[in-house]
């Protein structure tokens, strides 16, 4: 055991200063220091397990202690060495093997920095019988150009190890649902140690895990009363000079605009696409509003990158472009094409998911149509029905017959209004019904055959194939469509009353081209 009394901190004490600049979030920085406490357990995994058993694992605890302004990160790693001091605590030192996830010789120091302006480590290394402390107060070692800092020292038993960095005065300390993103993207980051077991990761006490997304399992889309598949690819590519892409790719059972995407890793710890930033490229995921870009995940080991010194982003060179040319290839197969899967695919859940905003905009509809309505009444004084010629009622669009939907299928909203004199109740509906109705139908009850208020109801089917292309709508997207909807029924009426001789074709052909033309186009585009 080499006797350590003080740390060399040079070359250039002045680019601690510079650190707190850093382009970090919250959760790489913290990432830092669980990957000196991972590659310590690595390095010493046989000292470890001889000293605290063959059960032994590591545990890391991150707890933020908001009325102390303080972050705490402690483990039972093997701690700082002796001999390890002065390249530990030297700003850029890169350690004699740099294969593991501690190579740039930066991660503590520029995220301790980043974080506050004191902080301090101690730490009780394996197999040595004493405990290290050092502080850093950056702006006094600034102010002063301090090139050595003094290591405060106690005995302690040879079998204790571990390590404490304390964080104090923290500059931007994580709150509310900033603390929740990290335990998300944490989970997501350590995943595989997780998964595998060499890893218990601690927040505020809480373990973190990471739950696989569920697979979807179903036919093939050019045969749906096929077999079931499970739509999972193994992905092995060769992208030259030593570089090579391995893992997976699938198609989430449950389709998640915020969650979907490839996790890119490196060395077993991901680089890019932890939790809602996952890796999406467009060549392959298409934009947002599509399927692929809600359905389709996965995890991908790159081999014979090199990464950002922050740990977020992979250095792709020239590398990207085949790689995701490559990828694309073997997605799109024939023999597997899980791609045209991730677009074909449909499913009455994604609808059902989106009754909520669904039902807002049939509200707001109903609000605005009725508004726009009394307006326009009012602006005529009331001489609406002026301006229309009587018909003969022959010529009024046969009453359609629509079956009753239980309420647990239906949503409805009705409105009211003036129109030639009389009073119409005007009902929306959204059939959530299991049928294979048209998109858009109509009853209109004339008032010869039932007295006043005249009754238009306007049924549209939500798990039409038509609706199946929009599953990222929001409850605007949704007001526009069912104004469109009413605006099509209304218009169909009105060319009954003024004696069109045929004014449902408009909504038959209406039917027949979103559901044969317009789904098939956006299908497939």
């Amino acid at each position: 055991m080499v006797q350590v009394n003080s740390v060399n901190i040079r070359p250039g004490v002045n680019v601690l200063s510079v650190l707190p600049h850093l382009n970090y979030k919250s959760w790489f920085a913290l990432a830092e220091f669980v990957d000196n406490s991972i590659q310590s357990s690595i390095d010493n995994k046989k000292a470890l397990k001889a000293t605290d058993s063959a059960r032994y694992q590591l545990r890391v605890d991150i707890d933020f202690d908001a009325p102390g302004n303080l972050i705490i990160i402690k483990d039972n790693a093997a701690g700082i060495a002796s001999g390890d001091y002065q390249r530990a605590f030297r700003p850029a030192e890169i350690p004699p093997d740099a294969s593991g996830l501690s190579e740039f010789g930066m991660g503590m120091k520029s995220a301790a920095c980043w974080f506050a302006p004191n902080w301090s480590v101690r730490s009780s290394a394996l197999a040595e019988n004493v405990e290290r402390t050092i502080i850093f107060d950056i702006d006094k070692i600034v102010h002063d150009s301090t090139e050595e800092l003094s290591v405060l020292q106690m005995r302690v038993s040879e079998n204790k190890h571990y390590t404490e960095i304390r964080l104090e005065n923290i500059r931007r300390f994580p709150r509310g649902k900033t603390i929740q993103k990290i335990k998300e993207h944490l989970s997501s980051i350590y995943r595989v140690y997780i998964r595998e077991g060499s890893l218990a990761l601690y927040v505020d006490g809480q373990e973190l895990s990471y739950e696989n997304p569920a697979i979807l399992t179903a036919p093939i889309y050019r045969e749906p009363d096929g077999e079931p598949v499970e739509w999972k690819l193994p992905i092995d590519l060769d992208l030259g000079d030593g570089k090579s892409a391995s893992g997976f790719v699938a198609i989430r059972e449950t389709a998640s605009t915020r969650l979907a995407g490839l996790a890119l890793f490196r060395r077993k710890r991901l680089i890019m696409g932890s939790a809602d930033e996952a890796y999406r490229p467009e060549d392959i995921f298409g934009r947002s509003n599509t399927y692929p870009y809600q359905r389709m995940f996965g995890e991908i080991h790159l081999k014979g990158f090199f990464v950002s010194h922050t740990k977020d982003g992979i250095k792709w060179e020239e590398s990207e472009e085949e790689f995701l040319r490559k990828l694309r290839k073997i997605l799109s197969e024939e023999e597997f094409p899980l791609l045209q899967q991730a677009r074909e695919h449909r499913t009455k859940t994604s609808a059902k998911a989106k009754r909520k905003d669904a039902a807002a905009a049939l509200k707001t509809t109903a609000f605005s149509l009725q508004d726009a309505t009394l307006a326009a009444n009012e602006n005529t004084g009331g001489r609406v029905a002026a301006v229309l010629p009587g018909v003969d009622d022959s010529t009024k669009p046969q009453d359609e017959t629509l079956p009753d939907l239980d309420s647990a299928d239906v949503e409805q909203a009705e409105f009211r209004l003036r129109f030639r004199s009389e009073t119409w109740v005007v009902a929306i509906e959204l059939s959530y019904a299991e049928d294979t109705a048209e998109w858009l139908t109509i009853r209109d009850r004339p008032s010869i055959t039932d007295p006043a208020p005249r009754q238009l109801t306007v049924r549209v089917a939500m798990l039409h194939p038509f609706m199946a292309q929009f599953p990222t709508m929001d409850s605007e997207s949704f007001t526009a469509i069912l104004n469109i909807a009413s605006a099509m029924a209304l218009a169909e009426v009105v060319a009954g009353e003024l004696a069109d001789k045929n004014p449902a074709a408009v909504r038959r052909y209406t039917n027949e081209i979103l559901k044969n033309q317009m789904s098939k186009r956006l299908m497939n585009g």
